[in-house]
């Protein structure tokens, strides 16, 4: 089925975070000299990127962005019913990032929580979940986590993805909709082709290769070429599918919230989509291609003009490992609260 819908939710409020350390790819690389510096950050549009020092995980960052979300909208711990992280990069092979912000947020044990697995395209996949379970009785409320800090997984000696990636956290807090209009709805469209599994990898370290005698397999490898014919391939018929199930056309789209990946293959996906400048916010200049947690970093930072009158529609789309790639065609309110945070402290 190209399309999914559910009952639409209430986005109430996102906070993206990121580490204090910035990063000029321009003065600050230091492995390449300079005119392959200028090539890659010309064609990725990475000019500026915030990482990750070896004490930040991902689950730091989330944990600050949860809490300024609860606090804008004085939700009290105990009126969380949800908790979902999407990361893959988290702390420990086990236990979960969730059961670990679970406990920092002492949120109650009639809250579940779980992680899901996924990275570029998590972010629709998370709210798609998300909307879903707040369907069910006895759920109201959710925090949906997404957080990558993929600087710490990246060789600083290679050139694919060494200048590319930021590191990133977010939250996002979902209400369910008590609304008696049955024509609010949300349209989701994900897709899996686990074929291209080896395109975007780190084979070493986990249970298939624990502690590989080349420690470069503990590193991220990206066919690059793969990547990009998969998304240029991909892309545009999943936002053809998702505006299909909306019954929607590009023209009443407000915003398209792309995977900030690159530069160069936004700009392309936005040809053969047909997307305008306007309506196609960037964030990869400043903050690096942060992996699923760039779509809610590009919500908050990316300069979205939001009436007072009327919800936003947004198409969220995210591609990648995987492979993996999906959509999400939600509502964002006036009311919601959009913020952002430089992690200072370890909470």
């Amino acid at each position: 089925m190209p399309f999914t819908k559910t009952r639409s939710a209430i986005i109430k409020a996102i906070t993206s975070c990121v580490p204090p350390k910035q990063f000029d790819n321009m003065k600050d690389a230091t492995e390449f000299n300079i005119e392959e510096v200028k090539k890659v950050v010309r064609m990725a549009g990475v000019e500026q990127r915030y990482m990750a020092n070896d004490s930040i995980c991902s689950s730091d960052l989330c944990l600050a962005a949860a809490k300024d979300v609860m606090s804008s909208l004085g939700w009290k711990n105990d009126t969380i019913d949800l908790l979902i992280f999407v990361t893959q990069s988290q702390d420990y092979f086990l236990p979960s990032n969730a059961c670990l912000i679970h406990r920092d947020l002492n949120l109650p044990a009639s809250c579940a929580a779980f992680d899901v697995g996924l990275g570029c395209s998590g972010y629709p996949y998370g709210v798609w979940l998300a909307s879903m379970i707040l369907q069910s009785p006895g759920f109201k409320r959710a925090l949906l986590l997404h957080g990558e800090t993929p600087t710490r997984f990246s060789s600083n000696t290679d050139r694919a993805v060494a200048l590319l990636f930021g590191d990133a956290g977010s939250a996002t807090a979902i209400e369910a909709n008590e609304s008696d209009n049955e024509g609010d709805e949300w349209v989701f469209s994900v897709h899996t082709d686990g074929t291209g599994y080896s395109d975007l990898i780190i084979r070493g370290g986990g249970f298939r290769d624990r502690f590989p005698n080349d420690r470069k397999s503990c590193f991220v490898h990206m066919n690059g070429a793969n990547i990009f014919n998969f998304t240029i391939k991909s892309v545009p018929k999943l936002v053809d599918d998702t505006l299909e199930g909306a019954g929607l056309t590009r023209d009443e789209i407000d915003y398209f919230i792309l995977h900030q990946s690159n530069r160069f293959i936004m700009s392309h996906l936005a040809k053969k989509i047909g997307i305008p400048s306007e309506k196609l916010p960037l964030t990869i200049t400043k903050f690096g291609s942060a992996g699923g947690p760039s779509v809610p970093l590009t919500v908050v930072n990316g300069g979205l003009k939001r009436p007072t009158d009327k919800p936003l529609k947004l198409l969220m789309l995210g591609y990648g490992v995987g492979l993996s790639w999906g959509s999400a065609l939600v509502d964002l309110s006036p009311e919601a609260v959009l913020s952002h945070l430089v992690l200072n402290t370890i909470n």
